[in-house]
Parts: structure tokens; C-alpha cells; sequence
């Protein structure tokens, strides 16, 4: 049995904890893309996985880095998905808070060090951040998540990881309808942007997921 993490913030928790009843126990997977893939791995490949979703809202990437051992290592996974990113740029600007961009790279590397380390066959899958300008999403916020959006690409690249591209596929899909219908407040998804998510994620991971 392989072990998949998903790891992350908001986007990933997606209320997780808080979720649950009409047999499903709280604190498993959400209602996001993570339980979206996990739903469709454990129904298509019965026995084959036990999935994992580590996801806390409001994280950043050093949130990650201090909770890695107790919900990353202990878990000894097979494979990684991490999004992380929004809100490094989030609470740096709305309350100086954040993680710099290259702080966030050192970060960001350090994680798969730590845990190539411990586990060197490790597998990530690495999902790029994205936003749309709605809500407290501006331009100054763009172009931060744009230069974290390389750093996620660049690490997959150096690594020899699995990269997965969301922001092109979140503005592609304005094509069929408008930003509200994908991401609620520039930040969060709605049901149909973690659909986007979780289709591009099964794409990107196919040899990984068999």
C-alpha cells in the first residue's frame, strides 16, 4: 500500500477538520480537490492507497517547515503533494507577516531535503500558487505569487519533480465562465476550481498514480 500526503493550506484543508457526518469522520480528507483525488484513487484502485490530507489554513511555507516531522515524516509517505505559497505573500503584505520570496525558496528546499534525507525514494508532486485580482487579491499580490510561481516551477525542475501549472488553467477556464465560478475571493476555490485542480493534478501525476 502506497502512502500519499497532500499538504498545504486552505486550499488544501479545505475544511477538513471541521468536516464530516453521513459516514464520513471528521478530520479525513475535505470536501476540496484533496478528497476529490482521494475519493477517485481508493474507488478506482480499491486497497492500493492510504491518503492523507495535512493541509492547515492559513499556513505558510515556514508553518510547514515547523510542523514537517509530526505531520510529514512520522507519516513516511510514498509520495507528496504540496501547494503552498498564497499566503507567504498574503500576510506579508495585509499585516507584514509573510515569507519573502527567497526566504520561501530556501524554505521550500529545505523541506525536500529533510525529507529526502529520511526517505530518499520519496515522490513530490509541487502545485504552483495562483489568485485572481478579486477581492484583496491586487496587482501587488499578482506580481508576488508570480515570482513564487517560478520558485515552485524552478525546485520541481531542479529536483526532478513532478510540477503541476494551476494559474494558466484557472485563466483558461474564464473562457467558459467568469472568476467567481472558479475561485470565490481571488484566493479559494469553488467546487469547480478544485475540480480544475484535481483534473490537472491527475494529469501531471498519471506515471506516479497507476
Amino acid at each position: 500500500m502506497k502512502t500519499l500526503l497532500f499538504q498545504g493550506d486552505s486550499i488544501t484543508d479545505c475544511g477538513r477538520i471541521t468536516s464530516g457526518g453521513a459516514g464520513y469522520p471528521k478530520d479525513l480528507w475535505g470536501p476540496g480537490y484533496a478528497g476529490n483525488i482521494a475519493t477517485q484513487l481508493m474507488g478506482d484502485q480499491p486497497g492500493k492507497w492510504q491518503i492523507i490530507n495535512r493541509g492547515i489554513s492559513g499556513n505558510r511555507i515556514v508553518d510547514l517547515y515547523a510542523r514537517w516531522r509530526i505531520d510529514a515524516l512520522n507519516f513516511s509517505p510514498d509520495i507528496i503533494s504540496i501547494l503552498i505559497g498564497v499566503n507567504d505573500t498574503g500576510h506579508e503584505i495585509c499585516s507584514q507577516n509573510g515569507v519573502d520570496v527567497p526566504r520561501y525558496d530556501m524554505f521550500y528546499r529545505m523541506l525536500l531535503d529533510w525529507t529526502l534525507e529520511t526517505k530518499a525514494d520519496t515522490k513530490f508532486i509541487l502545485m504552483e500558487p495562483f489568485v485572481f485580482p478579486m477581492g484583496n487579491v491586487n496587482e501587488e499580490w499578482i506580481k508576488d505569487v508570480n515570482l513564487r510561481r517560478e520558485v515552485v516551477r524552478k525546485i520541481a525542475e531542479d529536483y526532478k519533480q513532478i510540477f503541476v501549472p494551476l494559474q494558466n488553467v484557472f485563466d483558461a477556464a474564464l473562457n467558459e465562465a467568469p472568476q467567481d465560478y472558479w475561485i470565490a475571493d481571488g484566493i479559494h476555490p469553488t467546487p469547480a476550481g478544485h475540480r480544475l485542480i484535481q483534473k490537472e493534478w491527475m494529469k501531471a501525476a498519471a506515471d506516479l498514480i497507476k
